[in-house]
């Protein structure tokens, strides 16, 4: 493998390059769009920016690429862009229009490419032409994917002029403010040929200095103050020697991360493999199979929700042919497929799921092609979403390109309300200005504070798994008793060997922050995002009119763990006390994030409180949460409430979903409409 990469012929980028083409502008106003499409160009004054109109904020990838499409891996996918992409109730944009309109650079406001970290949106803006994409802000994963691509990025509007006159633009346009080692990788045209110049050696890798900036100066041994997000980047950062680990990091550090896991799922695993069989060789061997796991979970209930004129298009087909893909590339190179049942249908367990309950451990650098691989920063470890280029590199060299990010911390201190959980917490950390503002972008979220400590590490998960909704590099928490207690007791591990990995692991005195936020729980009571975004936070109480819901649903790697079975349970088994049960205009569904989460609920006798209660329940899967499986909304007028991760407009169907807590889901489906949960003891602020 090697030696073929070592002889590949690899060339830089011009230094100027000539973007012939339209450019399109996604407005919040659908008529604007489609005349674009039909052949306007619309007028764009990039000096006086306030007499233009709005440009559509937050976009996500399922805007993009909506998940039904991401079945395709290949340049189909130049059909697809833009498809979900929702202005107003209107869906201005249709398959092959963005391909027929000649555009070569699409422009868009705040937070673009927010969302799941699929590859297939820039990919498929790419093969529909487009060649630079402008926004006021980018999300990491997507930006961070368009570089691995070659698709160049900006956040400089004055380019849209130049673009239209034909102009020449320098490359340096697109490197400026970068790291120099992202500069490289735009220079060469994407991340795969970046990375064989760096195995020819032609390339500059920056080597990390701050542990002897820190102790200039001062006294010997003296090093920066870390937080333990940086601690753990430190551990695995490769040297300039090329061995693992430095003595220090600070934020700005770029260069290359030994990674102690890497998986990806079955939407990812096939492009992935497809791109390493292209470009490294069909015959090739990944780099060190053993910590590589590929999953099958996100499309196990595709056929249950799929509708006829997806299946008319062949997507079922397609997806099919993703499972069969990822099956034998796994057997071909020796990695560990966590499948479906053989027994029944369904599977194993979602990625994350499995990943915190049988793999991930304190200290480690974990990477997998979700953007909620955060998940298991709860038992602290850095663990990060990456892209399909990413994740074929890293079969390549087992290390990912890295800048540390700056860390904010968000302490909760206090006591919460008995009816408010972790979810309740990221719902209002979510809804704050400086979450919906863009200005935790690509920033490690640490939480902290005693209302944390208190939380399982089930229920940390919830909040490190949503640091994706943030838009954040990861989410994290410092491991303490918790987490020594969780390997002891899930996994079986020796206590004084879990005691000894979390040592060292906390953020030291002095560590610098981008930002504090200090919240009470006290203050902080059942909470709601409305429908179109997790940021629309609001509290229950301040919904003022009865909101009916007709789909409940209790799952997801975010909502489908222990102990969020025990709070599913906690309420109906209270309903059914009180004469009551799944209300009859509700189609209430809870599915496990594991088979491990199945069997816990089946020694509590949870499933038979489940089934009295009349709910549905579905063994592991993706399922709703991506629009496939039970539990997707069918109309635009039907009310969803959800303990998933995202709402973004057709994420889930066409229905308008509210996004809460275990218990305010579970407390919904008995009322029928959206509520608090009522514990029937005393209400009072607990500690855990």
């Amino acid at each position: 493998m090697l030696s073929s990469l070592l002889e590949r012929k690899i060339e830089k980028r011009p230094d100027k390059i000539r973007l012939e083409g339209r450019v399109l502008f996604l407005t919040e106003d659908p008529e604007l769009i489609k005349r674009q499409l039909a052949g306007e160009d619309l007028a764009w004054d990039t000096k006086n920016p306030a007499k233009n109109p709005k440009l559509r904020d937050d976009i996500s990838t399922d805007e993009i690429t909506p998940a039904h499409y991401c079945f395709y891996f290949d340049e189909t996918l130049g059909e697809i862009p833009y498809l979900g992409l929702k202005c107003g109730d209107v869906l201005p944009i249709g398959r092959s229009d963005v391909k027929r309109g000649r555009f070569v650079c699409a422009v868009s406001g705040k937070r673009r490419g927010k969302g799941s970290s699929r590859e297939q949106s820039p990919y498929a803006e790419m093969c529909a032409g487009i060649r630079v994409v402008i926004a006021e802000n980018i999300e990491r994963i997507y930006k961070q994917n368009c570089q691995n691509l070659g698709l160049l990025t900006s956040t400089n509007f004055s380019l849209i002029d130049k673009i239209r006159a034909g102009e020449e633009i320098p490359l340096s346009e697109f490197t400026a403010g970068e790291d120099e080692i992202t500069r490289q990788v735009i220079e060469y045209g994407g991340l795969f040929p970046f990375n064989v110049a760096r195995m020819q050696g032609k390339v500059f890798l920056p080597p990390i200095t701050t542990a002897r900036e820190a102790v200039a100066g001062k006294r010997a041994g003296a090093t920066r103050p870390m937080t333990v997000a940086e601690k753990i980047f430190a551990r695995h950062m490769v040297n300039d020697r090329g061995e693992v680990g430095v003595a220090a990091v600070k934020p700005g550090d770029t260069g290359f991360a030994r990674a102690d896991l890497r998986f990806s799922h079955e939407y990812v695993t096939p492009m992935a493999a497809i791109f390493f069989e292209r470009y490294v060789g069909k015959d090739a061997q990944v780099n060190d199979p053993h910590s590589i796991i590929f999953f099958r979970d996100h499309l196990t209930f595709l056929d249950e929700v799929i509708s006829e004129e997806k299946k008319k298009l062949g997507l079922l087909d397609l997806a099919t042919q993703l499972k069969i893909k990822q099956q034998d590339f796994a057997a071909k190179q020796g990695v560990r497929l966590h499948g479906e049942l053989k027994d029944r249908k369904g599977s194993e367990g979602i990625c994350h799921s499995i990943v915190l309950e049988s793999y991930a451990l304190p200290g480690q650098l974990n990477i997998g092609s979700d953007s909620h691989t955060p998940h298991v920063g709860a038992i602290g470890c850095v663990a990060f979403g990456i892209g399909t280029t990413d994740v074929f590199n890293s079969w390549i060299t087992r290390d990912v390109r890295v800048k540390v990010p700056e860390s904010v911390k968000i302490v909760i201190r206090g006591k919460k309300h008995r009816n408010v959980t972790a979810k309740d917490f990221i719902l209002k950390i979510l809804s704050l200005d400086y979450v919906r503002s863009g200005k935790a972008l690509a920033k490690v979220m640490e939480y902290a504070g005693d209302a944390v400590e208190a939380l399982s590490v089930d229920e940390r998960a919830t909040m490190t798994n949503m640091a994706a909704e943030i838009g954040g590099f990861t989410g994290i928490v410092a491991p303490d008793k918790k987490a020594v207690d969780f390997l002891v007791e899930r996994r079986g591990m020796d206590r004084n060997k879990a005691q000894a990995m979390i040592e060292g692991l906390y953020s030291d005195p002095g560590a610098q922050y981008a930002e504090v936020i200090e919240l009470d729980a006290a203050d902080i009571t059942p909470m709601v995002a409305t429908p179109g975004d997790p940021g629309n936070g609001k509290y229950i109480r301040d919904l003022h009119t009865p909101v009916p819901v007709e789909i409940a649903y209790g799952g997801t790697c975010t909502a489908g763990k222990n102990e969020d079975m025990d709070m599913y349970a906690l309420v109906l088994a209270d309903a059914l006390k009180h004469g009551k049960r799944v209300a009859d205009s509700v189609k209430f569904y809870i599915q496990f994030g594991s088979q491990e989460t199945r069997d816990y609920c089946i020694r509590r006798g949870y499933l038979d409180v489940f089934q009295k209660a009349g709910v549905q329940v579905i063994e592991p899967s993706c399922g709703a949460c991506i629009n496939a499986g039970p539990g997707v909304s069918t109309r635009p007028d039907q009310v969803v409430i959800s303990a998933q991760n995202r709402n973004f407009p057709g994420r889930s169907g066409p229905g308008q979903m509210y996004l809460a807590s275990p218990l305010t889901v579970a407390a919904s489906a008995v009322a029928g409409y959206i509520v608090e949960y009522e514990p029937s003891e005393k209400k009072e602020l607990v500690s855990a």
